[in-house]
C-alpha cells in the first residue's frame, strides 16, 4: 500500500501576527456542514515532546470503525517549529502531525485531534488548520475548555450542551461517561456539529476520552 500523501501547503516560518494572518486568510475554507463519504477508519492524533520542548513528536493511531481497532500507528519527530502562544497550536504541533501521516498506509476517513477545531477566537483552531490542510473530516476534542461558555450539564453519559461564545454556538460541551468530566468538542473540517458529537461518542465506549485519543497519546508518550 501506499503511503498517504499531502498537498503543499504554506511556510510554518511565520512571526505571531503573520501566523494570525493566516488563520484568518483560511477560516473562510472551514465546510462546517458533513462532506463525508463512509467512515471506515478513524485517527487519532496527539503531540508530545521531548529535549526540553525543543523537539516535537507527533503519534497518528488509525483505527476501524465503528469496532474501535487498532490498524496502524505512525510516528515523526522534528524541531518544534513555534513557540508556545495560546491560539497559534497548530503552528507548533501541524508540521510534525503533516509528517507522520505521510508513513501512514491507511488514509483515514475522520481526524480526531486533541485540541480545538471552531471553538478558537479566531474559529479556527488546530482541527480546523489540520482538516483544511489535508482536506479531511476533522473534529477538535479537547480535554478542556479554551473559550466559551454552557449551561449546567447533565450527569448521564451522552449528554451535551452547547457552548456559545459571543452568542454563536462553536462547539459542544459532551459527557462521554456518566459522571465523568466532559470533554469540548467542535468543528474542524467537513463535518457538522452534531454528527461530530455522535462520533465522538461512537469513539468513547468506556473511557472519558475517545480510544482514538487514547491510543495516540500513549504513543506520543512512548
Amino acid at each position: 500500500m501506499k503511503n498517504m500523501k499531502i498537498a503543499p501547503h504554506h511556510s510554518w516560518n511565520l512571526t505571531a501576527e503573520e501566523a494570525i494572518a493566516l488563520q484568518q486568510e483560511l477560516r473562510p475554507q472551514v465546510i462546517a456542514e458533513n462532506r463525508c463519504d463512509r467512515i471506515e477508519f478513524v485517527a487519532g492524533i496527539d503531540v508530545g515532546y521531548e529535549a526540553n520542548n525543543t523537539v516535537s513528536r507527533s503519534a497518528i493511531a488509525v483505527l476501524s470503525f465503528p469496532d474501535l481497532q487498532l490498524q496502524e500507528t505512525a510516528i515523526a519527530r522534528r524541531p518544534t517549529p513555534f513557540p508556545y502562544i495560546p491560539g497559534l497550536l497548530s503552528f507548533r504541533e501541524v508540521p510534525v502531525v503533516l509528517d507522520a501521516l505521510e508513513k501512514l498506509t491507511i488514509a483515514p476517513d475522520l481526524l480526531l485531534c486533541d485540541g480545538q477545531g471552531y471553538a478558537h477566537p479566531r474559529r479556527f483552531g488546530l482541527a480546523c488548520h489540520l482538516g483544511v490542510l489535508v482536506d479531511l473530516p476533522a473534529i477538535g476534542v479537547a480535554k478542556s475548555r479554551y473559550i466559551g461558555q454552557h449551561a449546567e450539564l447533565p450527569t448521564p453519559r451522552g449528554s451535551w450542551q452547547p457552548l456559545t461564545d459571543n452568542g454563536e454556538t462553536i462547539g459542544a460541551v459532551l459527557r462521554t461517561q456518566t459522571g465523568v468530566k466532559p470533554i469540548y468538542v467542535s468543528v474542524g473540517h467537513r463535518i457538522s456539529l452534531p454528527t461530530a458529537i455522535d462520533f465522538t461518542l461512537r469513539c468513547t465506549p468506556q473511557y472519558r476520552l475517545p480510544e482514538t485519543t487514547r491510543q495516540a497519546d500513549r504513543l506520543s508518550r512512548c
